[in-house]
């Protein structure tokens, strides 16, 4: 492993200040959009309707305000530093309570470290939001290698267990010797590597939109409760085109999401709106409509469509996997080809399914030590902005009897 220069292991305070003529660019390219035509009365069932798409980006265009936004996300305290030759970008917000424990929040794709801005507050300081303070977090909210300001990447290779390594090296450059990780989607297959190689560091997991999947053993799908084999099917059911294109031929689909905002904006919320709750309403319905724009923002003006989208092709396409996994630390295959089953990790793992998700529990049991397990009735994939007091309740309850 490579040893960090005085000038890798510096940490820098950062502010977002996107120049101006980035800003105009983006409204001269709204504005002159070429727009497609599409069958009739056909929905979404295709794809992201045109009309749709047209109002919002013109919505976009002329009433979104960056430079508002851009002031509230500078708001917060913002540093980057350089771990292993990967710059990384992260918030760093320390609790105001003296024993307060720190927790590393890990987002997913197509989300940034944008996702967690309304649990900060009640997170870092309770007392202030009607919690109790024996709760409190110091947080530490990075952008994932390859998205946002933690660009470029270093290099091939940066799967979920290589993300890990860098995020724990991170914690130990800011003083944090012992921590706890919460994270969901992408965030969820790191979080649980860093428990797999820190275990004597990290206290505890907290995962929602987590996914487990079958690894090919006999009668592993048999069995299954009513639950599970509605999450399943799900899963079956998933349109996975968007991941398809992600692992397999991520930097071909960069160059139409780099050029193009509206591009951008498709690519995005449809995902908003197949993932949020209730599936059959409206992205905006349940994340505000300038969040989820400010989300498409930093992919636009950070250029990071095509790194973004790297990690899926590490973790399904490129099998570059770490030493640890490549020596059998990390994980197996089946034998048969049909999976990958990764060492079961042995920190505490609390784990938090909202209505939207596929996360079957039997499978997760196999490769995590679950120690918590809430199911909600409601909720879709990005709870920390679809419903922030939930996510902030089931976090303080898991980590309260791990302090």
């Amino acid at each position: 492993m490579a040893h960090d220069t005085s000038r890798e292991s510096a940490v820098r305070p950062f502010r977002i200040e996107v120049p101006q003529h980035r800003i105009d660019d983006l409204h001269a390219r709204l504005a002159n959009t070429r727009w497609p035509d599409e069958l009739p009365d056909i929905g979404w069932s295709r794809g992201v309707p045109v009309g749709y798409l047209r109002e919002l980006a013109e919505h976009w265009r002329t009433s979104y305000d960056w430079r508002r936004q851009e002031a509230a996300l500078n708001a917060h305290p913002q540093f980057l530093t350089t771990v292993d030759g990967q710059n990384l970008h992260f918030l760093h917000v320390r609790s105001p309570e003296p024993d307060a424990v720190p927790l590393v929040l890990l987002h997913g794709w197509p989300g940034g470290f944008t996702d967690f801005l309304d649990v900060v507050g009640p997170l870092s300081d309770p007392r202030s939001h009607g919690g109790d303070p024996a709760d409190a977090f110091h947080l530490v909210v990075p952008s994932l290698p390859g998205f946002g300001f933690s660009t470029p990447l270093a290099g091939p290779g940066m799967n979920a267990a290589r993300m890990a390594e860098v995020l724990d090296r991170l914690m130990a450059r800011l003083g944090y010797e012992r921590y706890g990780v919460q994270g969901y989607d992408t965030g969820s297959w790191v979080a649980p590597e860093m428990g797999r190689r820190a275990p004597e560091r990290v206290i505890g997991i907290h995962l929602n939109a987590m996914i487990a999947f079958p690894v090919g053993e006999e009668g592993e799908t048999e069995g299954l409760s009513e639950a599970d084999q509605r999450r399943w099917r799900r899963m079956q059911d998933f349109n996975d085109g968007y991941l398809q294109c992600n692992a397999k031929r991520p930097q071909t689909v960069a160059y139409g999401l780099h050029d193009s905002p509206v591009g951008q904006l498709a690519w995005i919320v449809e995902k908003f709106k197949e993932l949020t709750w209730p599936e059959d309403g409206l992205p905006e319905d349940s994340v505000e409509r300038d969040r989820f724009l400010t989300d498409v923002s930093l992919y636009w003006f950070t250029g990071t469509a095509g790194s973004a989208a790297q990690i899926y092709y590490e973790e399904m396409s490129a099998n570059t996997w770490s030493d640890a996994e490549a020596d059998g630390d990390g994980g197996e295959w089946d034998g048969e080809g049909e999976g990958w089953a990764p060492r079961r990790g042995t920190v505490p793992t609390g784990v938090l399914v909202s209505a939207h998700d596929v996360t079957v529990r039997r499978w997760a049991e196999r490769d995590h030590t679950i120690t918590s397990w809430t199911e909600l009735d409601s909720g879709g994939h990005f709870l920390a902005m679809e419903a922030p007091e939930v996510l902030t309740a089931d976090v303080r309850r898991f980590f309260r009897k791990l302090r």
